[in-house]
């Protein structure tokens, strides 16, 4: 009898090719917003200026012989608390022994944590600055013809929506009010999917030239960010399951249907005004990359097994609600 073709190949794992779901680092918008400030102390205080003082006009004709026009300004402390957050997947002995070649068990418990880390910071980011109540102005997404104050129609109207103009009002309520000017837009994914394709906003990038052929994506957002007079504009990709282990997965993205206009500066320092910091404890973790993310291996021989952790220590603070601008569910 002619052997089949299972009689002479037994299936076996294979050694270059393995399926996970790790979400890319450009996912995540959480570090590229506000500056990440490095702290020694898990706690501490730190100045803030009071802005009117800034923006008074008290300079005075001055007489002969008499002293100038007198100018001060008033300063108050805020403060911050890291807290220290921990994550952490065993790997027994005998599971890295058994392993087939395309696993590494240790290296992709150490991958897994850290895209679970990654998570925790923008879910962070978008319950403490991606919602109502916390900036300066909020303006929430309406049907057309119902809109009321504090309201503007749905950007996802393509008809009736001037997203544009939306924006430039955003801009002009926080230099207005500051002095500064709003230098980043921050969208979800289902808002910039919605603006990068309104009528509006292409009839600009096309006036302006197109976006070109290479990177397409990136260069969208560059002109995006253009059109809007602004540095940039950051687009959260992160998606987060809310579902327990074993039960049907229920994931959705972080940052929701929303957006928010801010002034961010490149980096902190002093007498710099923002919007926000984040506040990493890098004494303690040792780390100051962007994600702020320390990651570990060591052996339990007790329990014949590796450990490998992963921990963060941060806060996340408005530092300024005036120099933020919040549009809330502003896609259908």
């Amino acid at each position: 009898m002619r052997p089949t073709p299972s009689d002479v190949h037994v299936d076996a794992a294979l050694t270059d090719v393995s399926v996970a779901f790790l979400q890319a680092q450009s996912n995540f918008v959480f570090p590229r917003v506000f500056p990440r400030v490095q702290v020694s102390k898990q706690s501490d205080k730190f100045f803030v200026f009071d802005r009117g003082s800034f923006n008074r006009d008290e300079a005075a004709v001055r007489g002969p012989g008499t002293e100038a026009a007198l100018a001060d300004y008033s300063l108050t402390t805020d403060t911050y608390f890291a807290d220290v957050l921990a994550l952490k997947q065993r790997v027994p002995y005998q599971t890295v022994a058994n392993a087939d070649p395309a696993i590494d068990p240790e290296a992709a418990a150490a991958e897994v944590i850290m895209n679970k880390m990654l998570i925790k910071q923008e879910r962070d980011f978008a319950s403490t600055f991606m919602t109502t109540l916390v900036w300066g102005t909020d303006v929430t997404g309406d049907s057309s013809g119902s809109v009321g104050a504090g309201e503007t129609t749905y950007w996802s109207d393509y008809t009736n929506s001037d997203p544009i103009q939306d924006v430039e009002e955003g801009i002009d309520t926080i230099l207005g009010a500051t002095g500064m000017k709003p230098n980043k837009l921050v969208l979800g994914r289902e808002v910039y999917s919605q603006l990068r394709n309104h009528p509006d906003v292409i009839d600009r990038i096309k006036a302006s030239g197109g976006v070109g052929p290479n990177s397409p994506a990136v260069i969208m957002l560059q002109a995006m960010a253009q059109i809007l007079d602004l540095d940039e504009v950051l687009v959260s990709n992160a998606v987060y399951n809310s579902a327990i282990e074993g039960a049907t997965e229920s994931s959705s993205f972080v940052v929701g249907k929303n957006a928010l206009l801010v002034h961010s500066p490149d980096a902190p320092g002093l007498m710099v005004p923002a919007a926000g910091y984040t506040f990493s404890w890098s004494q303690y973790t040792g780390v100051t990359n962007p994600m702020g993310v320390a990651t570990s291996r060591y052996d339990r021989p007790e329990l014949k097994s590796v450990e490998v952790e992963a921990e963060m220590a941060y806060d996340m603070k408005l530092v300024s609600s005036d120099l933020g601008y919040f549009f809330s569910t502003i896609v259908e």
